[in-house]
């Protein structure tokens, strides 16, 4: 090989390893400097946003690692208050204990409803809020006895500690506990499966899990959509959070911020959520 011809390799390798290093936008330019790792756990409504926002940030700067998991919301505020994670995600509002014992500190980031959901092959697809309070404390146990065919109602509930589960039965059931008999999954996922498989289910999911799977149901006349539960219409709503153990910093920080910039308000809205400014 000439001289020459080593030359115009070496130059254009050197073009090459140029033309591949990472672009960091506006948003991504604090994570140009930071790695390390940062794990997140918790509620599984967040999980779509978290994962996206870690693999636009991991994809800007490989030197960075972070994970997703779900566990619920009780997961969330034990793992962060015990410092296993550097997030614990929360779909519902940290209790004044969980502050006080572990120093943890909140950031709300979307607005989200829980919307009742059965099988698309159910015909009812409107409840008055006493029946929904009726069908999920045992009540009413056939579908007869709402409109729809004469079968028994497969109830679904989420597992104690879930943030999902403490909304809906807060604000859906008025603070009265679901029946002991109701089958129990954990996560929004599972819950979307169960409904699907079984035509006389009813349970309860985030509404931006809401597709053509299973059918939601509206309350008092009032559709289960993310634009009705920004304005309040529609009853059965709650914040997302995530929480940290004192005020972030570093990557923590970083990621927290990157949530509340335009990209992460694009996820946010992506996932089926509305975004929440910051306060």
């Amino acid at each position: 090989m000439s001289i020459f011809s080593a030359k115009s390799l070496v130059l254009a390798c050197a073009g090459l390893l140029f033309s591949v290093q990472p672009v960091f936008s506006d948003a991504l330019a604090p994570f140009k400097t930071l790695s390390g790792s940062l794990d997140i756990a918790g509620g599984t409504a967040h999980i779509p946003v978290m994962k996206g926002a870690a693999q636009q940030i991991m994809q800007a700067n490989p030197k960075i690692r972070i994970t997703v998991a779900g566990g619920g919301s009780g997961v969330g505020v034990q793992k962060v208050g015990e410092g296993l994670v550097q997030i614990g995600n929360t779909g519902r509002a940290l209790k004044e204990s969980e502050i006080t014992k572990y120093g943890l500190v909140s950031f709300p980031f979307a607005i989200d409803g829980v919307a009742v959901a059965v099988n698309p092959q159910n015909s009812v697809k409107s409840l008055r809020k006493d029946q929904i309070k009726d069908i999920f404390t045992g009540k009413i146990t056939n579908w007869r006895d709402l409109g729809g065919k004469d079968a028994p109602i497969s109830l679904y509930v989420r597992e104690d500690g879930s943030g999902t589960r403490e909304t809906f039965e807060g604000r859906a059931l008025d603070k009265v506990s679901s029946t002991d008999t109701a089958n129990v999954v954990n996560s929004n996922g599972a819950m979307k499966t169960a409904i699907a498989r079984d035509p006389n289910a009813i349970g309860y999911v985030g509404i931006g899990h809401l597709d053509a799977s299973i059918q939601g149901v509206a309350i008092d006349q009032k559709q289960p959509t993310q634009e009705a539960a920004a304005k309040g219409e529609y009853p059965v709503t709650r914040l997302l959070y995530m929480n940290t153990k004192g005020q972030p910093t570093g990557l923590t920080k970083a990621f927290v911020d990157y949530i509340f910039s335009d990209n992460g308000r694009a996820l946010i809205t992506k996932a089926g959520y509305i975004p929440y400014a910051r306060k």
